[in-house]
């Protein structure tokens, strides 16, 4: 196996393992996190990659390469880029952006959606169902294939669901449903 398969084995490894989907499925995503991938990938391509391939071939004219540090971590950020590059374009071409506001005044829970529940021990939660490429935990932004949106998905104000939690069956009872209007 050559090095450039291997790097294309490792970006389908590290999408496959992040995506947390099944292969084929559509990679939903709200419009803030699609365009925010899309900034990424076009500061990569525009301003860090020309910059780093100014660096390694000014580090490449200053002769020997093989004890150049320039040039070796220039070279090694170059790859590094490039593997996100790769992986964002992948992501993108994946990626079905959804518009929560559709579900504006509904009570019951899909994508997008913002719910506030409440655990059996009375301690109040609300967390924003987003895309796998968001998710932020320490915001209460859960990716839509977590095992809680999973359970919320499709329930209604007010419904008490059982959710799977490494201590064992825990009830939670779904106290508001919004959406960005």
């Amino acid at each position: 196996m050559n090095n450039n398969q291997s790097n294309q084995d490792d970006d389908e490894e590290q999408t496959s393992a992040l995506l947390q989907i099944s292969p084929g499925a559509k990679n939903y995503i709200t419009m803030p996190g699609y365009l925010a991938m899309k900034d990424e990938f076009l500061q990569l391509m525009d301003v860090a990659r020309p910059e780093m391939v100014k660096i390694v071939s000014w580090a490449a004219s200053n002769g020997d390469r093989s004890e150049n540090g320039d040039y070796i971590y220039g070279k090694r950020r170059l790859r590094e880029i490039d593997r996100r590059i790769r992986f964002l374009t992948k992501r993108i071409d994946l990626a079905e952006v959804v518009d929560p506001r559709v579900h504006h005044g509904s009570d019951q829970v899909f994508f997008g959606a913002t719910v506030k529940y409440e655990t059996q021990a009375g301690v109040e939660h609300e967390v924003t169902i987003v895309g796998v490429d968001e998710f932020d935990p320490l915001r209460g932004k859960i990716s839509w294939v977590s095992p809680i949106a999973r359970a919320l998905n499709k329930a209604h104000e007010g419904d008490t669901i059982v959710l799977q939690t490494p201590a064992g069956l825990e009830e939670i009872t779904l106290l508001e449903v919004s959406y960005p209007a």
